[in-house]
C-alpha cells in the first residue's frame, strides 16, 4: 500500500516546536455546556455552544469600526486542498484541523506553530466530494478528531500524539468521516460519511477516556424495526444515510438533533421504493443511549440528492404569545423550518428559496408534491439544483433580534436517473445533474435574514453568484460572510448594510470566522483556502 508522505515530519504524530506551550488546564463539561463566555477567552466546541447559534457575545469591533481592522498575522498551512474546519480556542491557543487530516496548535497571539500532526492515510480513499475536515472537539486534556479513513482519533492537547485510535468502520467498504465531533458528558458524537457509496449510515458515541464506543444509532433501520418498510425490498442494506455534519444538544432535555443524508442510489426512485427512513430526516436520540426519541422527515423519497446535513440551531422563542423551544432549520430542499424540538412538530415551514418540487408543508408535515419531478433517462427541471437552497455552511442565530441568517442559493438543475449496480466502495449514485439556467431561473447568492417566528425575509444581501461561506454573528451588530470572489465580508446584521470587504486569495468554502479576546483586543480568525488570518484594530 502507498503511503502518504511528508519531509521532516514523523507521520501519524505530532511536531513539537522548540518552545512547547504550557500545558493547559482541563477543559471541563461544564465551560463546554456553559458555551462562549461573555469575556471572549474561549471557543470550545463546534458552533460556539451546544445550540449552533455562532453567536459572539462581544462587543469591541461594531459597526462603527469595522473598517478599521488590521491583519495581525497569517498562518500558511502548506498543504493541498480547502478548509473547510471551525478552529477551537482555549488558553489562548488555537487547535484547528486541515484537509487531508493534518491538524495543528497555534499561538493565538501571534499564529506561532505549537506543533503539527498528521495522519498517514492509505492511497485508496473513497471519502467523497474532498479529503477535508470541519474540526475538533476537546474534553480534559484530550482532543478529538475524525479520519478520511473512518477513523476517532484522540491526541494529547499538549503534544499532538495520539491516545488512542478507534475505528467506526472499513473505509475500503465506502466509510469515511469528516464531521466535527461534539462532547457530551463523557462521550464523543460522531458520524459516518459516504452516502455515495452505498454505506448503511450511523451515528456512534465513544467513550473520552478509552476510545471504546458507547452506543450506536443505524440511520436506516433494519428488518423488525420500525421504519424499515419504508424501504422496498433489501434496499436499506446500501441506503447511504449518512452523517457529516454536527448536530446540537439540549442538556435539559438530553437529546441530540442531527440532520441525515440523502438515500442512496440518490436519483434512481425504483432502486428503493419508499420514505427511506430516516434519510433526508432530522433525528432526536437520547445522548445517554443512542435512543431515538422523535424525528422528522423533510423529503420522504429524496431523488435530488438533497441531505439534510445541515446545522440545526436550537433557541426558546416566544411564538403566538407562547414560550417554544425551537430548532431552526434552512434544509437543502429549499424550505426553512422551525421546529419544536421537544417532539419535532413543525411550528413553520417556508421556502427560503425558489422551490418547484413541492407547493408547500402540509398540515401534516409532508411536502404537497408537484407533478413531473422524478428523475429519469430524459431529464426534468427541478429548483434547488444538488446543492440545494444552502448547504452544510453553517448559518448563524441572533437573540437579541430573534433573527437567522444563511447563506441562500438560488439554482436549478436537469436530474437524469438510470438504475445502477452496486459494487462495495465504489460510487452508487444511479444518475447526475447539469446545471440548468434561464431568465426566470438566474443563478446568483444572497445572505438571507429570516424570522423564526413567520418566516418572512428582513433582508438580504445579494452576491452575483452563490457563496459557500459560513456566519458569524457579534452583539455589537455585525454579521461575518464571504463571497464567492473570495472576499471576506462585514455587514450590519440588523439591515444587511455591507461594511467592510478584503480579498482573503481563496473562499470560505464552508468555513466561517470565529471572535475571540486576548489582553483585552478582539480578534476575528478567518480560514480561507489553506491559511488562516487573524484580524483586530489597531492598538
Amino acid at each position: 500500500m502507498t503511503r502518504l508522505a511528508l519531509p521532516l515530519v514523523i507521520l501519524g504524530t505530532a511536531l513539537l516546536s522548540a518552545q512547547q506551550a504550557t500545558p493547559p488546564a482541563l477543559v471541563t463539561t461544564q465551560e463546554i455546556a456553559e458555551g462562549l463566555p461573555q469575556d471572549g477567552s474561549r471557543w470550545v466546541t463546534f458552533g460556539g455552544s451546544y445550540t449552533n447559534q455562532r453567536h459572539s457575545p462581544l462587543t469591541q469591533i461594531t459597526p462603527a469600526n469595522v473598517k478599521g481592522l488590521v491583519s495581525q498575522w497569517t498562518f500558511q498551512t502548506g498543504t493541498l486542498g480547502n478548509f473547510e474546519t471551525t478552529p477551537l480556542l482555549r488558553d489562548n491557543i488555537l487547535y484547528v484541523t486541515g484537509p487531508q487530516n493534518v491538524a495543528w496548535a497555534l499561538d493565538a497571539r501571534t499564529g506561532r506553530q505549537i506543533w503539527r500532526y498528521r495522519r498517514e492515510l492509505p492511497s485508496d480513499l473513497t471519502a467523497c466530494c474532498g479529503l477535508v475536515n470541519r474540526g475538533f472537539a476537546m474534553l480534559g486534556d484530550k482532543l478529538f478528531m475524525v479520519t478520511l479513513d473512518a477513523h476517532l482519533l484522540a491526541l494529547d492537547m499538549r503534544t499532538g500524539n495520539i491516545v488512542w485510535d478507534a475505528t467506526l468502520e472499513q473505509y475500503k467498504n465506502g466509510y469515511a468521516a469528516t464531521i466535527a465531533p461534539i462532547v457530551v458528558k463523557d462521550k464523543v458524537i460522531v458520524g459516518a460519511a459516504g452516502g455515495e457509496f452505498g454505506i448503511r449510515g450511523f451515528i456512534d458515541a465513544y467513550e473520552a477516556n478509552t476510545g471504546k464506543r458507547a452506543w450506536r444509532f443505524y440511520t436506516i433501520p433494519a428488518p423488525g424495526e420500525p421504519g424499515n418498510d419504508t424501504w422496498a425490498g433489501d434496499s436499506w442494506k446500501t441506503g447511504g444515510a449518512s452523517v457529516w455534519v454536527t448536530g446540537a444538544y439540549d442538556p435539559e432535555l438530553n437529546l441530540l438533533y442531527y440532520g441525515i443524508g440523502n438515500p442512496g442510489p440518490d436519483y434512481h426512485s425504483e432502486s428503493r421504493l419508499g420514505d427511506n427512513l430516516y434519510a433526508a430526516s432530522l433525528v432526536a436520540l437520547d445522548a445517554d443511549s443512542g435512543t431515538l426519541r422523535w424525528h422528522y422527515q423533510f423529503t420522504p423519497h429524496d431523488v435530488h440528492d438533497w441531505d439534510s446535513t445541515e446545522v440545526p440551531i436550537l433557541a426558546d422563542l416566544t411564538i403566538s404569545g407562547q414560550p417554544r423551544k425551537v430548532l431552526m432549520f434552512a434544509n437543502r430542499n429549499g424550505f426553512y423550518y422551525t421546529l419544536d424540538r421537544t417532539n419535532g412538530r413543525i411550528i413553520l415551514a417556508k421556502p427560503f428559496v425558489q422551490t418547484t418540487w413541492a407547493k408547500e408543508i402540509g398540515r401534516d408535515g409532508r411536502p404537497v408534491l408537484e407533478a413531473g419531478h422524478t428523475p429519469d433517462e430524459t431529464g426534468e427541471i427541478t429548483c434547488p439544483d444538488i446543492t440545494g437552497g444552502t448547504n452544510f455552511w453553517p448559518p448563524t442565530f441572533d437573540p437579541s433580534t430573534r433573527t437567522f441568517f444563511v447563506n441562500a442559493r438560488e439554482a436549478c438543475m436537469t436530474f437524469y436517473a438510470w438504475k445502477p449496480d452496486y459494487k462495495p466502495g465504489e460510487r452508487f449514485t444511479g444518475g447526475a445533474g447539469q446545471r440548468y439556467t434561464s431568465t426566470t431561473m438566474p443563478v446568483y447568492g444572497a445572505l438571507r435574514a429570516i424570522d423564526p417566528a413567520t418566516g418572512e425575509r428582513k433582508w438580504e444581501f445579494k452576491y452575483l453568484r452563490p457563496s459557500t461561506a459560513g456566519l458569524l454573528t457579534t452583539a455589537s451588530g455585525l454579521i461575518f460572510s464571504g463571497d464567492n470572489d473570495g472576499n471576506l465580508l462585514a455587514l450590519d446584521s440588523r439591515n444587511g448594510t455591507l461594511l467592510w470587504r478584503y480579498q482573503m486569495g481563496a473562499n470560505l468554502h464552508g468555513t466561517s470566522a470565529i471572535t475571540y479576546m486576548i489582553d483585552g483586543r478582539q480578534y476575528v480568525l478567518v480560514p480561507a483556502g489553506t491559511t488562516l488570518t487573524a484580524w483586530a484594530l489597531p492598538r
